[in-house]
């Protein structure tokens, strides 16, 4: 496959959720495979059932749950995991030439609520991760997401989880999930993740997290996460662009930004891509390194090269701030 001559020739993708990222027809077959009862008659009515559209997708709440409600329970089996990251890894190469990719995903939204041993899923996901690895030659790794909907405890565990898999490609933790429609709450909250993700770095592990990605809480979550987690990167953290404090502890901290283009725009994070242009902008003048990636490329029909065509064709970045966007992802890939 030939891509447009403006595009890199190498892509790599830092923020991708495996729970988005899987195409109908895999997830149709697992689901069946495995005698998953869906709500509906047939594939195509399937393919709307695990697709954003604009009539069923508002916000970042109509978003995740699709993930929550369908595609995560259809990947909670060992064998379901294992297909899902090696179709996911072999797919984004074949359509985009990404050869270097950063898997996400919550183990424990994996095991049907301890149904399923975690141990197993997890071994599962590295198998699938390394046949890719073999047969494609690209680079991988996976990120386990903390969820804030999650208690201390099981948080602890996936932790506890990604430090023991460590030497087999679990290279990160991530922090998902809703913050808080109260704003309060959500700044009282970041500080109990603290002693996790400082044990997560001296563990030898990378941290990144969600925040900044909703209106509602604007450039705060980004600040107390700063202040708090310390993270070496932030996925999303486009409203730090409003807010000249959240900039400086950005660019003094050298934190890179995981910009995903048309995520942002399906869940209302921007409303045109004319507030992203103006976002990625300010993020330039401030000296603040972004990425380019494709979060959920299946949920949302994108994939890398139709991330990065949409930032060119709409004027939002020239072809050397697109090569600079994958430099800077290649220094901050947690992968070395």
């Amino acid at each position: 496959m030939h891509l447009d001559s403006r595009l890199p020739k190498t892509l790599i993708d830092l923020h991708i959720h495996v729970g988005g990222a899987v195409a109908p027809h895999i997830l149709f077959s697992i689901a069946h495979e495995q005698g998953f009862k869906l709500p509906v008659k047939n594939y195509w009515e399937f393919v709307d059932l695990i697709t954003a559209k604009e009539s069923t997708v508002k916000n970042l709440e109509d978003y995740l749950k699709i993930m929550h409600q369908w595609t995560e329970k259809i990947q909670s089996s060992p064998s379901a995991i294992e297909r899902s990251v090696y179709e996911i890894i072999c797919k984004e190469y074949r359509s985009s030439h990404v050869e270097q990719i950063e898997l996400r995903f919550n183990p424990m939204k994996r095991n049907l609520g301890g149904e399923r041993d975690l141990d197993h899923i997890i071994h599962a996901a590295i198998r699938g991760m390394d046949r890719a690895v073999l047969e494609y030659g690209v680079k991988a790794c996976l990120i386990f997401c903390l969820a804030r909907e999650f208690d201390h405890d099981i948080n602890k565990i996936i932790l506890d989880k990604a430090i023991k898999y460590a030497h087999r490609g679990v290279l990160g933790i991530d922090l998902a999930g809703p913050e808080s429609h109260n704003l309060e709450l959500s700044l009282k909250d970041v500080p109990r993740y603290e002693k996790l993700f400082a044990r997560a770095r001296e563990a030898g592990l990378k941290t990144t997290l969600h925040t900044g990605e909703t209106k509602h809480t604007g450039s705060a979550g980004v600040k107390a996460a700063l202040k708090h987690l310390k993270p070496d990167r932030i996925g999303h953290g486009i409203h730090a662009a409003y807010d000249k404090e959240a900039l400086s502890m950005l660019a003094d901290a050298g934190v890179v930004l995981e910009i995903c283009p048309t995520s942002n725009l399906f869940t209302g994070a921007v409303k045109n891509l004319g507030e992203l242009g103006e976002i990625l902008n300010t993020f330039k003048a401030s000296k603040i390194p972004f990425t380019i990636n494709t979060d959920g490329p299946y949920l949302l029909n994108t994939d890398m090269a139709r991330e990065t065509l949409l930032l060119l064709d709409a004027g939002v970045l020239t072809e050397q701030e697109v090569a600079t966007c994958f430099e800077v992802s290649k220094e901050a890939s947690f992968i070395r």
